[in-house]
């Protein structure tokens, strides 16, 4: 018997995370019935939808009421069930910062301009939102190492880190530029964090990695080929 949220279901298990132009992933976004049956049956699981209007890719995470169960055990409370270090964490905190955070503010004011001149369509918050004029400049992982290597453990250990980000979908490295891999944007609450990163003590480190960034020189072209990382840390 064909079963559209089970199906569903087991591809966000089995590859992980799935682009929100996906015809099954639509189809739940746009119809309400269909959504509720998927909250249901994660719900049951101890699982929850991971994803965002402004977010291309949708994926499970751990429901709220689960977390404690999860993450709780043991002496302190585990930052992830990815088994990541604290300084993993620290580094994708930051790279969220330096990717998504400033992606995020230019696509809610494109938002905000545009309902001042357009009827907002029914349905409109849940189709996927155009990023070609919000995409954010790579991150050159020569300007991230010297900014933050002797923050974060050191140059072997950020880049042993950036090698378990890459592997569990969180960034993509090519040519020593780290872009915005498909869990990045799903990785934090950005109503939650936001204001967190820019109103904390974060905010005055990232503002500096960003001028760095902007003063870096500039990276040969890209190609298909993706860089090779020999120091990747195992998980």
């Amino acid at each position: 018997m064909n079963d559209p949220i089970a199906s569903l279901i087991a591809r966000l298990l089995a590859e992980r995370w799935l682009p929100r132009d996906d015809r099954a992933v639509r189809q739940v976004l746009v119809d309400a019935e269909l959504r509720d049956d998927l909250d249901r049956r994660l719900a049951a699981a101890g699982l929850r939808l991971l994803e965002h209007p402004y977010a291309a890719h949708v994926a499970v995470g751990i429901a709220r009421a689960q977390e404690s169960e999860v993450f709780g055990h043991g002496d302190a409370w585990a930052a992830s069930n990815l088994s990541l270090g604290r300084d993993t964490i620290a580094l994708l905190v930051v790279l969220w910062a330096l990717l998504v955070l400033p992606k995020r503010q230019r696509q809610i004011a494109r938002q905000e301009g545009d309902r001042q001149h357009e009827q907002e369509q029914m349905f409109a918050e849940l189709k996927p939102v155009p990023v070609g004029s919000e995409l954010i400049e790579p991150i050159n992982e020569r300007t991230l190492l010297a900014d933050f290597a002797d923050k974060l453990g050191g140059k072997g250990r950020l880049q042993m880190n950036l090698g378990t980000l890459q592997r569990h979908g969180f960034i993509v490295r090519r040519r020593e530029r780290i872009q915005e891999g498909p869990l990045l944007d799903l990785a934090f609450d950005y109503e939650r964090i936001a204001s967190r990163v820019m109103d904390g003590a974060l905010a005055y480190v990232i503002e500096e990695a960003r001028a760095s960034q902007a003063n870096a020189p500039a990276l040969p072209a890209d190609d298909n080929t993706d860089e090779v990382n020999e120091e990747q840390a195992d998980v």
